[in-house]
């Protein structure tokens, strides 16, 4: 499989069908840019900035956060049980069917 199907609601809750491919190695922040969704991505998938903020809504693909993450997500707005960075999901196989939500852009 070369790529995997990713449902992404924006922020206006329009829902997005993604198609994102395994095999360039590419993370979530990445594929939302590519597919021109507004996400910032401003310190370029450093985890230093949170603008690429999602909640990861099948948890069967919510992954393990790093600890780089964990604390760039506690300094963040809106975070929820269920936040990650897209960043820091590297695009794989095992996120086929994986559904998120933008979060809200910082104030």
């Amino acid at each position: 499989m070369s790529d995997v199907n990713i449902t992404v609601v924006d922020r206006e809750g329009v829902v997005h069908e993604l198609l994102a491919p395994t095999d360039m190695n590419m993370n979530l922040m990445e594929v939302f840019k590519s597919y021109e969704l507004p996400v910032e991505g401003t310190c370029g998938g450093m985890a230093m900035c949170a603008s690429c903020q999602c909640y990861v809504e099948t948890p069967q693909h919510f992954g393990e956060r790093n600890d780089d993450e964990e604390a760039m997500l506690s300094e963040a707005y809106f975070v929820e049980e269920n936040s990650r960075l897209g960043c820091q999901i590297p695009i794989t196989e095992d996120l086929e069917g994986m559904r998120v939500t933008l979060a809200p852009e910082a104030q």
